[in-house]
């Protein structure tokens, strides 16, 4: 979904590939795609090395991950929530 160009106002995404189609055409297997992120999705992760948000640990706690994306873009206001599912 973040790669279909009708899906979102601005795509986070940059998918080669088949990602499905707007007439309910289903999207290729995962082995047949890749993508990339667009320059408005970096902006997302921005300053995340900053300390700028709390973290906490994972589900075997090894690592550590953001409670929050640090964003620079209101990506809510921007693209709206419904699932985020690629």
């Amino acid at each position: 979904r973040m790669a279909q160009s009708w899906s979102l106002r601005y795509m986070l995404l940059d998918g080669q590939g088949n990602f499905g189609s707007i007439d309910n055409d289903p999207p290729a297997a995962q082995r047949y795609t890749e993508v990339r992120m667009q320059r408005i999705a970096s902006s997302l992760l921005a300053d995340i090395e900053m300390a700028t948000v709390e973290f906490s640990p994972n589900y075997d706690e090894t690592l550590t991950m953001p409670d929050v994306l640090p964003t620079r873009v209101p990506n809510l206001l921007v693209n709206g929530a419904h699932g985020i599912a690629v």
